[in-house]
């Protein structure tokens, strides 16, 4: 059963370790969302141009 010290321990031991966390800047979280934004138009553009190009082909044998 757990005690009540090591539920104190434990809790202690996360509140230093959240002390150490570097948390990023409001320039590096824009930053890094602006290009997650843009990688993902980037490939959604490339898979809707394959998918385009692909359902061509399969017209073109289909008929």
């Amino acid at each position: 059963m757990v005690q009540v010290a090591q539920v104190r321990q434990y809790l202690t031991d996360v509140q230093n370790e959240v002390r150490k966390v570097v948390w990023p800047t409001r320039k590096d979280t824009t930053s890094t969302t602006l290009v997650v934004f843009g990688m993902v138009f980037a490939v959604s553009l490339f898979l809707w141009l394959v998918d385009t190009l692909l359902a061509f082909l399969v017209q073109l044998v289909v008929g």
